[in-house]
């Protein structure tokens, strides 16, 4: 008995390795504040510069509604429309990619092409599409799209790709065809997922949709971009409640759709 309790490996032995990891990880995590020149100084300072900006800001300035609500018209309507389409694109790129229902050399080259979608930021894409198609909606509609066939394809893919085959096997059996089979078994299986996803898209646009106008792609967010170059800091203030209220619309409707939909 002594022989197999001293054989057997004490639980609490240290890890030399793993201590080796989390040295290494210190070291780099010391080594990138004093790169970055990251300090308690420029911390406070900046608590300084923001108490500043933030009594600026105050009271916001609403006077200018109608820039305000041009403003928030534009951006709805890009997140509206870049969701409508991309989800709807993205419900054939999904299907395309789902491993379960296609060959390899049909899903394969679907998933890279997703991949490509997601593969920039937003306002990167943003950018091109600017210098692409010039300034405004367009610019924001297209860019969205992307970024939405980037993510909520990748989504619908992994759903269909869990579903059971059972039920798909079954409704093959009757002669169906490729397009009963996909409506009948697999749509079933997955639909209030794919409710979940276009949600979750349509609020994250509309988020979106505020921030690519910055690099002139439409909506509110280059009416931000230049308050913030004139130093209006409480017509800023009053753009930033519009999106806080956008978003919060977004948050609603969504919660809305989830309940009709449960």
């Amino acid at each position: 008995m002594a022989g197999i309790n001293k054989d057997r490996e004490n639980p609490f032995k240290h890890n030399w390795f793993v201590s080796s990891i989390w040295l290494l990880v210190v070291c780099y995590v010391l080594y990138t504040f004093n790169a970055m020149d990251l300090s308690w100084g420029r911390i406070n300072e900046g608590f300084g510069h923001a108490g500043n900006l933030l009594g600026r800001m105050i009271p916001p300035n609403f006077s200018r509604w109608s820039l305000l609500l041009s403003g928030l018209v534009e951006s709805l309507e890009i997140a509206v429309i870049s969701s409508i389409c991309g989800i709807f694109i993205s419900l054939f790129l999904g299907l395309f990619a789902a491993r379960n229902m296609m060959p390899s050399w049909i899903s394969s080259p679907v998933r890279g092409v997703i991949a490509l979608c997601r593969t920039f930021h937003p306002v990167i894409i943003a950018i091109l599409f600017v210098k692409s198609v010039g300034f405004g909606a367009l610019a924001g509609i297209l860019t969205l799209i992307v970024a939405s066939i980037g993510f909520i394809a990748k989504l619908f893919a992994e759903a269909i790709e869990e579903i059971s085959l059972k039920q798909v096997e079954a409704i093959r059996a009757t002669g169906a065809g490729f397009t009963s089979i996909i409506l009948f078994s697999v749509m079933p299986q997955v639909f209030a997922r794919f409710i979940g996803f276009s949600t979750y898209q349509l609020d994250s646009n509309l988020r979106n949709s505020t921030m690519v106008g910055i690099v002139g792609a439409g909506g509110l967010g280059g009416t931000l971009f230049s308050a913030f170059q004139r130093f209006d800091y409480d017509f800023v203030a009053a753009i930033l409640i519009i999106i806080i209220a956008l978003i919060m619309f977004g948050e609603f409707l969504s919660n809305i759709v989830r309940r009709i939909f449960r």
